[in-house]
């Protein structure tokens, strides 16, 4: 299942509402190290899209979101659960250490 896009719009009911962890990418067409990340997260999300949703939201197009969450460096990786920010996560992480840090919501 490949990573589902959202917008302002979407984001309440695609990533605050789920009825599972939802890992949201923030990123950018033009942002290297985001596109160096989203084959991982194409994996991740097909592995584990049973235990968590990943989404990704355009930066550029979707600022209301963007400035909502503080964010300021992108990738930046927020997992939600239940509505709320669990888990931080900035930078082009490699995949071992990315589901090291989701180990706990893919159990």
């Amino acid at each position: 299942m490949a990573p589902k896009q959202t917008t302002d719009s979407d984001f309440q009911t695609d990533v605050l509402e789920a009825d599972k962890p939802v890992l949201v990418d923030f990123w950018a067409p033009w942002c290297g190290p985001c596109k160096m990340v989203a084959p991982i997260l194409e994996e991740i999300s097909e592995e584990h899209g049973e235990k968590i949703q990943v989404v990704k939201l355009n930066t550029d197009e979707n600022p209301q979101t963007t400035a909502k969450y503080g964010i300021t460096g992108i990738p930046t990786m927020n997992v939600y659960v239940n509505g709320e920010v669990v888990k931080t996560l900035v930078g082009a992480l490699p995949k071992p250490k990315l589901l090291r840090e989701l180990e706990p919501y893919l159990g």
